[in-house]
């Protein structure tokens, strides 16, 4: 090509990614725009090819030598094959990545993976002894080792400027492009974006400006409007977009913005490619299944024969390892076009947002400096933006909601005078999350004038929250919490800004909000805000649900499979069953008949802890293994060697089983004593209440109950029935081999929380949110007693057998110990903010969780001990380990926790969401000394942890949020996901390292 002075080569577009692969590292090259749709005209320019064409010749006669060497011996090419950290000279330098877009890693990076982006780069940019480049990241930051020895390599200077500096925009303006004369800026947009529009116009990127090269990296890139703006007419930069991760230090890609674009003043919406692979790198896109696809969305992988680095723990990498990088794109006629990173990616109002689209929308309009979006506490969309002249908020939105679905219009804007950045440049979402915080304190100060603006306000909450239907303009006054999309979690949110907005606690409101209309939840918050002053509001009665009167052959459906079942009397028939529940509540039935003696703890959906039962009556092939302690129950062969070094964990789903809507509720699963039989029972918001084969998945029964269910189930003392609660306030118990109902009690208001069964009298206890405990007999059919909790009963009772209390926690903050046998109340604790959680005893105290992010912990006199704080709210119940020396919960701050019974964290671990459900900790089914813990986060990942350390040892994505809590058999895990299904799947211990 170059003898014969070639000037043109038309190259079909199919074949563009292959051409650019094979020719980039030799040619200079632009593109000239012709007719045909499938062809694209490369114009060459040979001006600097010598120098590449001898470089690549220097490197094909290396290649060669290289090849001949590896012919030598084996060993040559085992090495060939993996790149090992041990090697001498192996390693350039080691890092730690900040976890901005990720989990925080060690990386230690070989000269071979750095290097050919030094080497481009020099090429790229055409760097000469003349050149000045600024090094604008820190040396913890990747990027500044390819700024260093880019200048370095070839003889241009390096110009480093003191951090007191960096921070200030018009004096670093100065010093780069006044004082230095800097010719080439590698920078993240963000650090543009301090300089300021203006600057940015009248120094940075002017007309008579130094700059010859801006590269922009490490952060989405500003859209092609934004860029326009900033250049000053006549300015003659050239900006390229480059892309990478410090998983394959440090850059992958480059891709030169056209002058012609540039130079345009047609306003540009075309996204910025992310354009062609850096020297030696390879870039993948692959779909969700793990192809790699030429058309379409998916995830980045980058990787290259050189270019992989060691991370964490690795002492050896294969060569041509390709990382992922948690970037999606799209490909559209071979261009890649970047969607955002998958920790941008949202669900609000039931739709999939990326936070970025937000951002770069709201950059783009005329008031608005820079900007950034953050999904505050997983819960509300903030938008803080730097505006540009007097900045009307209402003008804002008006115009967000011409360019963006109404998913994405944020919650709040919060005008600020500048955006954080970290050391990296890049945008410091944690320090932004405290001003909002700020911003949140200083509104409180604010105080209402008058009923009015508090009728406004909460319209404007509610609304916000709820998010109801878009044509509903004016919100009625008889709208039910419930009835339009209310939760648990949005109640608790609810709660929080009304008591910011009022600045003081309103007792009782969170039951209000849960059962009543938005007028009198407004009612109910004057009698305290105003109690003095005449209402103009009439407050009309409460409409609790009086279900006395229901007709159950109404409320009740006929099993979809039946079988004959002989009608019991208490305990003339037992059968012999294992039963689990969440939080690790697993108990041997029948306990009177297969026990030596009791335990002093028992479940909320079962029995609680049941660590110290003796099995030497039971059949020892129920129970495999020797251990006299619970935790055998989970143990299946011990043939096998033990484990060693066992890492990580893999999924593979077993099966899964349509309920027709949201699974809520967590499974009951009941294994026989021989377990040749193992069944799942759980209720849906379909009304439907299944029992589903444990290793099959094939359905045994189906029963239509009357209304929604998010109770979990619990078994009889006799193991042939099973009870559960339902939304219509009725308590359903069924017979557990048919679906066939029993008995029906009712109660007065929803029914939420789970049964708890009494293994010494059969009792089974429940509550409702008509704030009663009732104690049923569903042998005799007939409630024992019933007690007002002070408060609506949401939360499971838990059961501890000495002392003989049944322990109940209620919305109103109160926690009670009770008499199983009489419902006398013994002491009681008020918490002073509603309880979700239920609590969980054991032999020496009982823990709960409360919703100001408090994990309390108490005796049995109910003498509080010590309380540990969690960054959010508790929903999650306690789950105590076998050995009872440590509690596992969850929390909104996204974390899983682990205290010892002093309340001392042990461990934490970040997830990537709310944690609502409840953990479970099992064994290894082949080796009891290794314990896990299951955990789901409301995302619907599925996190198993080493339970000592709370190391990783796998994470599993289901297609939908997760507020099941898990349940682990064997080497199967069970629980329930809101698109509908119930999942079982097996977990696959690896051995490897």
């Amino acid at each position: 090509m170059k003898k014969c002075d070639l000037e043109y080569i038309l190259v079909e577009k199919k074949q563009i990614n292959k051409f650019k692969t094979s020719y980039e590292p030799l040619l200079n090259y632009d593109t000239v725009t012709v007719e045909h749709s499938d062809l694209v005209l490369f114009r060459l320019h040979w001006e600097n090819v010598d120098m590449n064409l001898m470089l690549n010749d220097r490197q094909d006669k290396n290649e060669k030598k290289n090849r001949r060497d590896c012919m030598n011996s084996e060993k040559d090419k085992e090495e060939q094959e993996h790149m090992d950290v041990r090697l001498k000279h192996c390693l350039a330098y080691v890092l730690h990545t900040s976890g901005t877009t990720g989990t925080p890693k060690i990386v230690r990076v070989p000269h071979a993976c750095i290097l050919p982006n030094v080497q481009h780069f020099r090429r790229l940019f055409g760097i000469t002894q003349e050149d000045t480049l600024f090094l604008a990241s820190p040396l913890t930051f990747d990027p500044s080792i390819v700024e260093i020895f880019v200048a370095l390599s070839s003889g241009a200077s390096l110009l480093i400027v003191p951090t007191s500096v960096k921070v200030l925009p018009s004096k670093l303006a100065t010093v780069l492009f006044s004082h230095h004369k800097v010719t080439v800026l590698q920078a993240t947009p963000t650090l543009m974006r301090r300089f300021g529009s203006q600057l940015i116009k009248s120094t940075v990127l002017s007309a008579s400006t130094s700059l010859r090269v801006l590269a922009l990296g490490g952060e989405a890139f500003p859209s092609l409007t934004v860029l326009s703006s900033w250049r000053e007419e006549g300015n003659k930069t050239q900006i390229f977009n480059i892309y990478g991760i410090t998983e394959v230090s440090s850059w992958a890609t480059f891709y030169r913005i056209p002058e012609e674009v540039l130079n345009s003043t047609v306003k540009c919406e075309l996204p910025v490619p992310l354009g062609c692979p850096l020297f030696e790198t390879v870039v993948e896109v692959r779909d969700t299944n793990g192809f790699t696809i030429q058309e379409g969305s998916g995830q980045v992988f980058l990787g290259g024969k050189n270019r992989v680095c060691f991370l964490d723990d690795e002492i050896t990498v294969p060569l041509g390892t390709m990382r992922a990088t948690g970037d999606f794109v799209t490909i559209k006629g071979g261009e890649i076009f970047f969607l955002g990173r998958k920790d941008s990616q949202i669900k609000r109002h039931g739709k999939r947002l990326n936070i970025e689209l937000v951002q770069q929308v709201s950059e783009q309009l005329q008031q608005v400096e820079t900007c950034a979006a953050t999904w505050y506490n997983q819960e509300k969309l903030i938008l803080f933006i730097v505006p540009k002249d007097n900045l009307v908020k209402d003008y804002i939105f008006k115009e967000l909601q011409k360019h963006l679905p109404n998913h994405a219009i944020p919650d709040e804007l919060v005008l600020i005078d500048t955006l954080p950045f970290t050391s990296h440049g890049k945008i410091d979402i944690s320090e932004l999350n405290k001003i909002y915080l700020d911003y949140l304190n200083s509104k409180t100060e604010n105080k209402l004038h008058g009923k009015k603006e508090l009728w406004k306000k909460l319209q404007y909450l509610w609304k916000s929250i709820l998010s109801p239907s878009e044509d509903s303009l004016k919100v009625p006054n008889e709208s039910l919490f419930s009835n339009i999309g209310g939760d648990s979690l949005k109640s608790v949110r609810l709660l929080y800004e009304i008591e910011r907005l009022v600045g003081t606690s309103v007792p009782g409101l969170l039951e209000v909000i849960l059962s009543s209309s938005l007028l009198e939840i407004y009612n109910h918050i004057l009698q305290t805000m105003f109690m003095d002053e005449n209402q103009t509001f009439t407050k009309s009665n409460a409409t609790k649900r009086k279900l006395n009167d229901i007709n159950h052959e109404e409320a009740i459906g006929e099993p979809s499979h039946q079988k004959s079942v002989l009608p019991l009397n208490g305990d003339n028939e037992i059968n012999a069953c294992i039963a689990l529940s969440r939080g690790s509540q697993i108990f041997p039935l029948n306990v009177a008949r297969f026990l030596g003696h009791h335990s002093s703890a028992c479940s909320s959906e079962l029995i609680a802890q049941t660590n110290t039962l003796n099995f030497k009556s039971l059949n020892p092939s129920v129970l495999t293994g020797q251990s006299k302690d619970l935790c055998c129950v989970e143990k299946v062969s011990e043939e096998e060697k033990p484990v060693t070094g066992a890492k990580k964990m893999e999924f593979r789903v077993r099966w899964r089983s349509d309920t027709g809507k949201c699974v809520d509720a967590s499974p009951l699963v009941i294994v026989g004593v021989d377990k040749s039989s193992a069944t799942v029972y759980i209720g849906s918001h379909s009304h439907r209440m299944k029992a589903v084969d444990l290793y099959s998945g094939k359905v045994k029964w189906e029963q239509l109950l009357g209304d929604r269910i998010e109770s979990s189930a619990c078994v009889s003392k006799c193991g042939n029935f099973i009870t559960v609660g339902c939304y219509n306030g009725l308590v359903y118990v069924l017979q557990s081999n048919s679906g066939e109902i029993y008995w029906v009690f009712t109660t007065e208001d929803a029914v939420k929380s789970s049964p708890t069964l009494d293994p010494t009298t059969g009792l089974l206890f429940i509550g409702s949110h008509d704030q009663h405990v009732y104690a049923l007999d569903i042998y005799k059919k007939k409630c024992v007693w019933k007690l007002k909790c002070e408060g609506t009963v949401f939360s499971s009772p838990c059961l501890s057998l000495i002392p003989h209390h049944l322990y109940c926690a209620t919305l109103g903050g109160v926690l009670l110990a009770v008499k199983p046998t009489t419902g006398n109340v013994v002491w009681k604790h008020s918490c002073g903010k509603p309880l979700f959680s239920s609590p969980r005893c054991f032999q020496q105290f009982l823990c709960i969780g409360s919703v100001d992010g408090n994990l309390l912990c108490f005796t049995h006199l109910g003498e509080q001990v010590w309380q540990f704080s969690a960054g959010g709210p508790i929903f999650s119940s306690p789950c105590i380990s076998a050995s009872e020396q440590e509690v596992y919960f969850g929390s909104h701050d996204c974390f899983i926790y682990c205290c010892d019974m002093s309340g001392h964290l042990q461990w934490k671990l970040e997830t990537t969401s709310r944690v609502y459900a409840t953990p479970f900790a099992f064994h290894h089914p082949n080796h009891s000394s290794e314990t896990f813990l299951a955990a789901a986060s409301t995302d619907g990942k599925l996190w198993i942890l080493e339970s000592q350390s709370g190391q990783l040892q796998g994470v599993y994505e289901l297609p939908g949020e997760v507020f099941s809590s898990p349940v682990v058999w064997e080497s199967m895990l069970i629980i329930g996901c809101r698109n509908n299904y119930i999942y079982c799947l097996d977990l696959l211990y690896n051995n490897k390292k």
